[in-house]
């Protein structure tokens, strides 16, 4: 056994130290897509985030509320990329940006690489979209991961947290690339694009466009916000330097053009076809009636999908890698079956690295700009927020949380409000190195496994999370109905009842990915 374990290790480092570059830098690695509340199938409003990173902490962590004493102030951090060999596998280490005053209460979150969802219902997803090189500060001290924190802990709907956001960044200074944030609270949705003021200049540049309560919306690390209308403050919000830094670097000339925040401040992004390909597909398998050109630049901000959105939709879609379309990237591999036709060859794997794309001459590699499915091998972890105003927060706050690849895992549901998670969940697997100890290798070797035959291995994964999810999905209403019954009598039974079925969930979850990965390990055993 301690054999098998050795090699399953090496396997997983493999695949992930598979790419050199900084996938956080290049700036190609996360999906978020936004969901109105008349346009999902039970009311809640959606957001959600894939993080696709080569070094973000495995992680999730239940962060208390507290109150603070006058006076006190809070230390700030911006990750950074350990230096080589400081741990077992590459991840980020965490420098003090400086103290800013502490506010008197802060709210209870839940802490993942970028803090998701807190106790009252405000929710964040999401992308990098990095934006002009020129636009990034080096002074300041609020980075993506510290701003998602600050807003959870101190706001509870969506335009008070895009409110503290631009009001934080202002005074204190915004040290990072250009960011999409899709910040949703118990009635609507909202993506806030963040970029930096330039080289040596504290605060930053923002605007924040609403989706419409019928639609959905996605960012694919390309800016999607373009004309702002600032005079709607039912839709738009904006920084109060958001047309003239434009102006004082020549990109927009007000006397000529239409502002378009996209093209004033990330133009590139929107030529990545990585990005622009996922846009498209999200739209696609949402709202297919409008048979939008998957070749298109621009996309809508928003669009009504062709019917409501259930839980199960957002799960196909993060899973989702062109299958059945002229983007697969397995196209090329195909194999002679008995009767003498051309068929897919079982090794091909949808989650290709760029040098083997190269190799296939599929493409391109997704960090060239060339194809990027939406479900991606280096993935980290992905969440679904659900806000929902019909129940009380207690019940409503609700994270979907899924570890590795979405496609080859299951999303276990999360409240806001429990106390606390397995000991499994809350270690991060970058720190251990491989171990049982940490979840996330349990769905990351599983993960890595199933690549290496992927047209033989997929129907054992089918087989373990297609029942599983379908019975977490048509298990909450009982469960949140005995909650709510608890909850009329006794606060802290029904938060202790949400806190034992989210740990339960949990580990039948984590259970199955270690039983699966065994069994495919040893039903291909000499098949590789």
């Amino acid at each position: 056994m301690k054999k098998i374990y050795t090699l399953l290790l090496c396997l997983s480092v493999v695949t992930l130290w598979g790419q050199e570059f900084d996938y956080e830098i290049d700036g190609m690695e996360c999906t978020t897509i936004t969901v109105g509340k008349k346009a999902s199938a039970d009311g809640s409003v959606m957001t959600s985030h894939t993080d696709d990173s080569g070094r973000s902490r495995t992680n999730i962590m239940v962060e208390p509320a507290a109150d603070h004493a006058p006076g006190e102030m809070v230390t700030l951090y911006k990750r950074k990329a350990c230096p080589s060999g400081t741990a077992p596998m590459p991840s980020y280490c965490y420098e003090e940006t400086g103290k800013i005053p502490q506010v008197a209460h802060t709210y209870q979150y839940l802490n993942t690489a970028y803090p998701c969802m807190n106790e009252h219902q405000l929710a964040i997803g999401e992308s990098t979209f990095g934006g002009r090189s020129e636009l990034k500060s080096d002074v300041g001290m609020i980075d993506c991961q510290m701003l998602c924190a600050l807003m959870l802990q101190r706001c509870t709907t969506a335009r008070d947290a895009i409110r503290t956001a631009g009001a934080l960044l202002k005074e204190y200074g915004w040290i990072d690339g250009g960011e999409c944030l899709t910040i949703a609270d118990k009635n609507e949705v909202w993506h806030l694009e963040i970029v930096g003021p330039g080289k040596g200049k504290m605060g930053a540049v923002w605007a924040a466009q609403r989706v419409p309560d019928d639609h959905v919306g996605v960012n694919a690390n390309a800016s999607t916000i373009r004309e702002i209308n600032l005079k709607d403050k039912d839709y738009f919000m904006a920084s109060d330097n958001v047309y003239s830094v434009a102006e004082e670097n020549g990109w927009y000339d007000k006397k000529e053009e239409t502002f378009r925040f996209a093209y004033a401040y990330a133009p590139d992004s929107r030529q990545h076809m990585a990005c622009r390909r996922r846009e498209w597909r999200v739209f696609d398998l949402l709202a297919p009636s409008l048979k939008l050109d998957p070749n298109m630049e621009n996309y809508p901000f928003s669009v009504k999908p062709d019917s409501l959105v259930k839980l199960s939709d957002m799960v196909r879609v993060f899973q989702d890698y062109y299958e059945g379309t002229e983007y697969d990237m397995r196209k090329n591999l195909t194999v002679t079956d008995k009767e003498g036709k051309s068929v897919m060859s079982p090794l091909a794997n949808p989650f290709m690295k760029s040098d083997e794309l190269k190799l296939h001459k599929i493409n391109g590699g997704w960090h060239e700009h060339g194809e990027r499915n939406i479900a991606v091998w280096f993935t980290v972890y992905a969440t679904i927020l659900q806000c929902r105003a019909d129940l009380p927060d207690e019940v409503g706050a609700l994270c979907w949380f899924c570890l590795d690849n979405v496609a080859s895992s299951v999303y276990v549901p999360i409240y806001a409000n429990c106390t606390d998670l397995p000991d499994e969940y809350e270690t991060c697997g970058r720190e251990t190195g491989f171990s049982r100890d940490a979840a996330w290798w349990g769905f990351n070797r599983l993960g890595t496994l199933a690549c290496q035959r992927w047209g033989d291995m997929r129907k054992y994964i089918n087989a373990a999370w297609q029942p599983m999810q379908k019975e977490f999905f048509d298990n909450q209403a009982a469960t949140e109905q005995q909650a709510l019954q608890l909850l009329e009598k006794d606060r802290a039974a029904a938060i202790r009842f949400l806190t034992q079925y989210t740990n339960n969930q949990c580990k039948t979850a984590l259970d199955k990915a270690w039983e699966t990965g065994d069994l495919i390990w040893t039903k291909f055993d000499g098949a590789w």
